[in-house]
């Protein structure tokens, strides 16, 4: 069943899959930061009442099924969550790590996908996601 939420004069249901990647590709560096960034998106998430649905945080790119209020642009929140994680990844590791700036730690885009009625199958996915590219690189192996 539907979990619509309410705003003063409206009735929504709004759930994005956001996928996007560190600068290079990072995976050294999202090793170390890993356990630390689903709180950072979840705390910035609240600040433009949008709710972390699902997510998981690959070695080298994330994906979130997320849920935005219609009143918010989905670039904005997109956009809100990748500077102000950056900030605060540039803040809590960059005295640790080399060439490690808030600016450039995520690349300029991401993927978008409205989820509608298969949020089911998009979780699924997004859970499973690790499962898959370690398949997928083994197949890469065998030939």
């Amino acid at each position: 069943m539907q979990e619509y939420q309410s705003l003063s004069h409206s009735r929504w249901n709004c759930k994005y899959h956001v996928v996007f990647i560190p600068k290079k590709r990072k995976k050294r560096i999202f090793g170390a930061l890993r356990p630390h960034l689903g709180e950072i998106f979840r705390e910035l998430a609240k600040q433009k009442e949008s709710e972390i649905v699902e997510g998981h945080l690959m070695g080298d790119h994330v994906h979130i099924c997320i849920s935005i209020p219609p009143k918010f642009a989905v670039s904005n929140v997109v956009g809100f969550l990748k500077g102000k994680s950056a900030i605060a990844i540039a803040r809590d590791f960059g005295g640790r790590a080399r060439n490690f700036t808030g600016e450039v730690f995520w690349a300029r885009g991401y993927f978008v996908s409205t989820v509608g009625l298969d949020e089911a199958m998009v979780r699924a996915y997004i859970r499973n996601q690790e499962d898959q590219d370690e398949r997928y690189d083994q197949m890469k192996l065998g030939v």
